[in-house]
């Protein structure tokens, strides 16, 4: 049996048919379709939506970078079983995508991509927005997209469709290969018609895989643990991505080995278990990186070791330091030289926990009590920085983090990905919750918070859901607060003015560049942007797109518009003014090294005190082998 359909009705239907079950649950793998229309979609998937539109859901894009950012944050909300489609018209509608299908792929989330193509018929040549291509007849603008993804195809015949969808569908819900998903679907193909067989359509059921260890690994993996006298581990994504975290708390606290964590794995245990450390690298606590400097076995547990968590290779220095690499991913399980532990993160913990057990391992207890009165007095740093003597004075940025902090619960979800506030939270943030920490950090795109947030809520409606955004961000993407406007998604937006990119400032002067470029400010006589701060009133331009706004002025006025925001069902932003981007943010500085060149030759003073520091800093990196 046939049923005729164009392409692009076939393929909503089909998708719409499309599940994923771990564990016995069972959910859709495209909950939603956004779009922003123009030629290239229009006449094809924009009609079979509206000819389909019981099947499946749709939301309104202001930009198409921002449509990927919002099915990212509802793809990791779900735990990565269910994800959104977003589908463009040809031209910059497509390249647009470009920018949210590397942030997908380089976090390991599920997105899938549908931009329009150029004709594939080629009876009208070229038409508007081709790129034409002297040595290449069949390369379109879509081509950019082929780098960031995870799986690239374009559906030149309507035939082609069904193993196109049937491989998308295979990476989506592949843990180790998923990422962006790019199905280029050419316009005059979208609009033809098919006779499909019926079984395409028929529901699909993508099982995710658990692997488990292989028992030589497991083996040596035991072997290793027992042997180690100061191990420590690193949770990574890939503790949340496998829902892992109460088999990597049974672990812990079967052991009593800490437990440090990335930004992508903050929050695999609460702030307040005992075996918990914060975050670990450049961005980390002073706790868990002195643990790094003087471990013995680093055992990561679903991380990819990035810059940022191995200090540019500078933080584990320990004597004869080995890596334990538990991971479901090949390529990240041996890195650093380490042991591979090729698995599910809950399937491996759990068999670790099992075969340690018979025989009670556990490290020193002079090695638990040295770490959790490191811990204690970290916490009274982080009490320090959040505490505020003067209600009635501006905030600093971590007083803005304490008064959030004072207020929110486990339900709550804070959303980041750039600038100064990554760095405070990680240090400065205590975790509740396993997933209310959400920092897209792989990437740190800016512009990813605030459709980060409308995708996460529409995941779990129920939450409290915030956008941490600072004016540099806020001004590259706020437009999807329309889209949150228009459908009521209520989102929460803590917007913070510091006149200026405040986090590369600091690293610039830093390095020796002066701040160079990276404060908000008029221009001076001499040419730099060293005039008067900008009268730029974000919280106005909020409004103007329909969100209340609430001002706060003090800390006092602060707290108080944070809790009436915490109560408020309608999209709502709170608006507060800390320090302008030449001064410091006030938390502890960094407690390890990030990599960053300096100029090897130069005439100013500051970049020449930065490069001798630079190479003091260089001298110790270490080379694992």
């Amino acid at each position: 049996m046939t049923t005729r359909l164009t392409v692009a009705q076939a393929l909503v239907r089909f998708l719409a048919a499309q599940y994923t079950e771990r564990d016995g649950v069972r959910q859709r793998l495209i909950g939603a379709t956004w779009g922003i229309f123009g030629h290239g979609n229009v006449a094809g998937l924009g009609q079979a939506l509206v000819e389909y539109g019981d099947a499946m859901p749709f939301h309104q894009g202001r930009n198409e970078q921002s449509m990927v950012h919002a099915a990212v944050g509802y793809a990791r909300q779900s735990n990565r079983l269910s994800t959104h489609a977003v589908t463009t018209s040809i031209g910059p509608g497509a390249t647009n995508l470009v920018t949210g299908a590397a942030l997908a792929t380089v976090n390991h989330l599920p997105v899938l991509l549908l931009p329009g193509d150029v004709f594939a018929t080629r009876v009208a040549d070229p038409v508007l927005q081709q790129l034409e291509v002297p040595y290449a007849g069949d390369v379109s603008v879509n081509d950019c997209l082929r780098p960031v993804s995870k799986y690239f195809d374009r559906v030149t015949r309507p035939e082609a469709l069904i193993p196109a969808a049937l491989q998308a569908m295979r990476v989506l819900t592949d843990p180790v290969e998923t990422g962006a998903v790019t199905l280029a679907m050419p316009q005059d193909v979208q609009a033809e018609a098919y006779d499909w067989p019926d079984e395409f359509f028929a529901e699909r059921t993508w099982t995710v895989r658990r692997p488990g260890a292989d028992p030589a690994e497991l083996a040596e993996a035991v072997r290793a643990i027992r042997a180690a006298r100061r191990p420590l581990v690193v949770a990574g994504g890939g503790v949340h991505h496998s829902r892992a975290e109460e088999a990597l708390a049974a672990f812990a606290e079967a052991t009593g080995i800490p437990v440090a964590s990335t930004q992508a794995g903050k929050g695999s245990l609460r702030h307040d278990h005992p075996q918990d450390v914060g975050g670990v690298g450049h961005t980390g606590t002073a706790t868990a990186d002195e643990l790094a400097r003087t471990a013995d076995l680093v055992i990561g547990v679903g991380t990819r070791y990035t810059d940022f968590t191995t200090a540019s290779n500078t933080l584990f220095q320990g004597d004869g330091v080995r890596f334990l690499n538990l991971n479901i991913a090949s390529f990240d399980g041996h890195k650093l030289a380490g042991l591979p532990l090729v698995a599910d993160a809950r399937s491996a913990l759990d068999q670790l926990t099992g075969a340690l057990r018979p025989h009670g391992h556990r490290v020193a207890d002079a090695y638990v009590t040295e770490y959790g009165e490191d811990k204690e007095r970290w916490e009274q740093r982080v009490d320090a920085c959040y505490e505020a003597d003067e209600p009635d004075v501006r905030p600093t940025q971590p007083q803005v983090l304490g008064a959030l902090d004072a207020l929110v619960d486990e339900s709550d979800v804070i959303i980041n990905a750039a600038g100064s506030l990554p760095g405070d939270l990680h240090k400065l943030w205590r975790t509740r919750s396993r997933d209310q920490y959400h920092l897209e950090y792989g990437y740190s795109c800016m512009g990813y918070e605030i459709p980060a947030a409308i995708g996460v809520k529409l995941a779990a409606p129920e939450r409290n859901v915030w956008a941490l955004v600072g004016d540099g961000t806020y001004l590259m993407m706020p437009t999807e607060i329309v889209t949150a406007v228009q459908e009521g998604i209520a989102i929460k937006i803590l917007l913070v003015q510091n006149h200026g990119y405040a986090s590369i400032g600091g690293l610039s002067e830093s390095v020796g560049g002066e701040r160079f470029g990276t404060a908000y400010r008029y221009t001076a006589d001499d040419g730099t942007f060293t005039g008067a701060p900008l009268p730029v009133d974000l919280a106005a331009n909020v409004a103007s797109l329909g969100m209340r706004v609430l001002r706060a002025k003090t800390v006092r006025e602060l707290r108080e518009a944070l809790a009436e925001a915490r109560r408020a069902d309608t999209p709502t932003c709170v608006y507060v003014e800390t320090e302008t981007a030449d001064t410091v943010s006030g938390p502890p500085p960094a407690q390890a090294w990030w990599d960053v060149p300096v100029a090897e030759t130069a005439t100013r003073p500051s970049a020449v005190k930065a490069r001798e520091l630079y190479e003091r800093h260089v001298s110790t990196r270490r080379r694992h082998l």
